[in-house]
């Protein structure tokens, strides 16, 4: 009597066959869910996590682009400044010559 009955070898089928009926009900649930939730999300108008932190990066890279010509803007007007300033020291004893009416 070493050999089992063929009733428990079906029941173990049938118990295998089962768990493999579970796991692809899980998947498609899973998948049903899936689908709905991203139904879901494009009605509401959300966005992504993937698609926020893109814009997050996109926005820290304009910022710091912005600072930088704000850097460069400021730093062309002292310059600029500078410049007029000199030119102003080079016109300065050309009109008073003219107004003296020597050139």
């Amino acid at each position: 009597m070493s050999d089992r009955p063929k009733f428990f070898d079906d029941i173990a089928g049938v118990a295998t066959g089962a768990i493999s009926a579970l796991a692809g009900l899980r998947e498609e649930a899973e998948a049903m869910m899936r689908a709905r939730m991203d139904d879901l999300v494009q009605r509401l108008d959300l966005v992504k996590r993937e698609e926020l932190e893109a814009i997050q990066e996109l926005a820290a890279n304009a910022r710091a682009g912005q600072e930088t010509a704000e850097m460069k803007v400021a730093d062309l007007e002292t310059r600029l400044a500078a410049l007029e300033a000199r030119v102003a020291l080079l016109e300065s004893p050309v009109q008073e010559l003219n107004e003296a009416g020597q050139v």
